[in-house]
This record gives C-alpha cells, sequence and structure tokens, in this order.
C-alpha cells in the first residue's frame, strides 16, 4: 500500500483550504512507506467485515486512525478524518457523483504530484460506510477536552454533503444521520452544528483566499468593487446594529455575530490579497 507512505509523508503534507484551513502535517513518514504501521495487521480484515469478506482495506484505514489517535497526532488525525469522512458521506445516500467530489477538491487542495494517491484513498474509503461511526468516535476521542479543530471538518461534511441539492432542498435521511452521529461523536456544542450546518466557518479558523470568495458568494473573478457591494449588503443583513432590531435568542444573536465577523475578515483578506497582487 505505497499510497499510505505517500498520503502521510511529511514531504506530501497536504495544503488545504476553505473550511479545513492551514496545514495538515502528515508526519509518519518513512514507517508508513516501508508499511511498518499502516498495512493492515495479521488477522485484522476478520474484524472488519464488508459484505461477509474481510475487509484489509478497512483495517488498514482504521491502524492509520488508531495509530495517529495514540500517538496523539491530532493534526494527522484531521486529515484522516476529512478523507475517510468525506469520502463516506459522499457515498451513504447512494452513488458518488462529480459535484460531491468537486466539492471534496475545493475545500482540500491537494499537490499535483500527492492527487493520484489521495484519489485512491478517497475511492478505497467510499467503498463502505456502514463504519463510518467507528471511525468519527475514534476520531473524537483525543480531542474530548477541546473538540473546537474538529468543527471544521463537521464543516467539510455538509459542504460535501450539500453539493448536489438545489437550493433549499433538504438533506437525505441519511446523510442527516451520518451527520448528526459524527456530531456527537466529536463531542462539539450545538452551536457547532448550528454553524456547520447554516455553512458559517467556526470561530477563529484562519481564511484562504477560496473561502473568503465562497464566505461572500462572489466568484475569485468578480472585481473589488462589486465584491464591496456585496460585502456591504450582507453586513447589513448580519451586523450587530441590525441583529438588535430582531427577537432572537441568544445562540441565534451569537451565531449572526460570527458571521459577521467571518464577512469583515473575508472582505479584508480579499482586499488584501488584490492589493498585494496590484501591478
Amino acid at each position: 500500500m505505497r499510497m499510505w507512505g505517500k498520503l502521510f509523508g511529511t514531504a506530501a503534507g497536504i495544503a488545504t483550504g476553505g473550511p479545513v484551513g492551514g496545514i495538515i502535517g502528515f508526519i509518519l513518514g518513512a514507517k508508513a512507506d516501508n508499511n511498518s504501521l499502516l498495512s493492515s495487521p495479521a488477522g485484522w480484515g476478520k474484524h472488519f467485515p464488508s459484505q461477509g469478506k474481510a475487509d484489509p482495506q478497512g483495517a488498514a484505514f482504521f491502524t492509520a486512525v488508531k495509530v495517529s489517535a495514540l500517538l496523539g497526532k491530532k493534526e494527522q488525525l484531521l486529515g484522516l478524518a476529512s478523507l475517510i469522512l468525506g469520502a463516506k458521506i459522499a457515498k451513504i445516500d447512494g452513488p458518488v457523483n462529480q459535484a460531491e467530489i468537486d466539492s471534496f477538491k475545493s475545500a482540500v487542495r491537494v499537490p499535483d504530484e500527492n492527487l493520484s494517491a489521495i484519489g485512491k484513498a478517497f475511492d478505497k474509503a467510499r467503498e463502505r460506510t456502514d463504519d463510518f461511526e467507528r471511525y468519527a468516535i475514534e476520531i473524537g476521542r483525543p480531542f474530548q477536552d477541546n473538540p473546537q479543530p474538529l468543527e471544521p471538518v463537521l464543516h467539510l461534511l455538509f459542504q460535501i454533503a450539500r453539493a448536489d441539492l438545489l437550493t433549499g432542498q433538504p438533506l437525505h435521511p441519511a446523510e442527516e444521520a451520518f451527520l448528526r452521529k459524527v456530531h456527537k461523536a466529536f463531542h462539539l456544542s450545538q452551536s457547532a452544528w448550528e454553524r456547520a450546518s447554516m455553512g458559517i466557518m467556526p470561530p477563529n479558523s484562519s481564511t484562504s483566499d477560496i473561502s473568503a470568495y465562497r464566505i461572500l458568494g462572489v466568484s475569485p473573478d468578480a472585481d473589488l468593487e462589486t465584491i464591496r457591494i456585496r460585502w456591504r449588503l450582507l453586513m447589513r443583513k448580519y451586523h450587530p446594529d441590525t441583529i438588535e432590531q430582531k427577537i432572537l435568542t441568544k445562540e441565534q444573536e451569537m451565531i449572526f455575530r460570527e458571521r459577521a465577523q467571518r464577512i469583515n475578515n473575508a472582505w479584508d483578506h480579499i482586499k488584501k490579497e488584490r492589493n498585494n497582487h496590484a501591478p
């Protein structure tokens, strides 16, 4: 399974944007390359039955998660969560379609030299979905005291689930159940659920080029004046002075204020990015 070496090697770290943000450090490196950690241990396949057969691939995925958790490699767990659970939620409601794949790729930007390896891992992870809760529980365990880093993963899963839906169309019941079980396994708050379900970026997460345009709902090709008009329109809707005139619960008010902060951060990010590239 050479793809594991590529997936976890430091030289093949995945640079992510959008809801995941930052750099996911895959640091098992050489140990993964020589299969000493991530190949299926003898006998493990029988513990992961897939359609009545041993599932060594599932065992290998779970070994990766388990080893990362035992070693306290939380950044690596975030990467595994994005890859494995992202693939499984794409499949949970039926055949995976291009919109779901594109949604994953837009959020997790993979270097060209690793695209094939990550693609193969994604395809393998989506072969079965009945085991997703097992992964979610194992991934959530090391984050019990501070689950906030897992919120961007929940955000990503919502994004993939909605990728093939029309505006206003509800989630498939299987997707809804998947997300609720992951939310529980991740020990996330109700506020985190509401933010993710509304497409609101988690507080204190970094803003990338892709996520900034997505937050404002504009194309990266839009001119700055068009983006400014959109920013002002959104701020009129979510600004604290505006929400004080509405009857909201404390939970809703907090979400609106966080949304306003994300909108401002996105606008500031785009202005800075455009100025840095100005002739």
